[in-house]
């Protein structure tokens, strides 16, 4: 079994599309056989995913720091539970018990997830693909920071590459090759 992390908002969102595709991805994840790797929360997109994982028969490990237990009220229902002293401990964690990775939407915390995996692939310290789940365009924005950081000449047109991006769940795991 691989296991794939995905990391998303603590909140829901604006438009209920984007708790439609986490329920998808979460459905798709356990029927493929993959293990769902997040950050252990049972609230947001991130609880969303990880009850449809776990109501489809899928595994779950949820990594939480000791201080987000209460504010993201940590999900008691996972096979795994890992809390650590903090968020980097969190993140690496995830990191390593992950073969590949997943953006949704999401707020800050979701895109400091999401930078620090581009950065190792960027150096070289990770192999696992890396996919943006671009719901709705959510992503759409991001996409004008990359090209503005290129044209700035402060990342080289390649970095585009270092994702794989796609608007549906199933689209995004097949052109990860998940």
């Amino acid at each position: 079994m691989s296991s794939v992390c995905v990391f998303c908002g603590s909140r829901k969102g604006a438009r209920p599309e984007f708790e439609n595709v986490a329920k998808e991805l979460g459905r798709l994840l356990s029927e493929r056989g993959h293990e769902l790797v997040y950050g252990g929360g049972s609230i947001g997109l991130m609880g969303v995913c990880a009850d449809t994982v776990l109501a489809h028969g899928g595994q779950v490990l949820g990594v939480i720091p000791t201080f987000l237990d209460k504010v993201e009220i940590a999900h008691e229902g996972l096979q795994r539970m890992e809390v650590t002293s903090g968020m980097m401990p969190r993140k690496e964690l995830m990191i390593e018990a992950s073969d590949g990775f997943i953006a949704l939407p999401g707020g800050l915390g979701t895109f400091d997830e999401l930078l620090e995996v581009l950065t190792w692939k960027q150096l070289g310290q990770l192999d696992g693909p890396i996919g943006l789940l671009n719901a709705e365009g959510f992503f759409q924005p991001w996409f004008g920071l990359v090209d503005h950081l290129v044209r700035e000449k402060f990342l080289d047109p390649e970095a585009r590459e270092l994702l794989v991006v796609n608007e549906t769940p199933s689209g995004l795991l097949d052109a990860m090759g998940l």
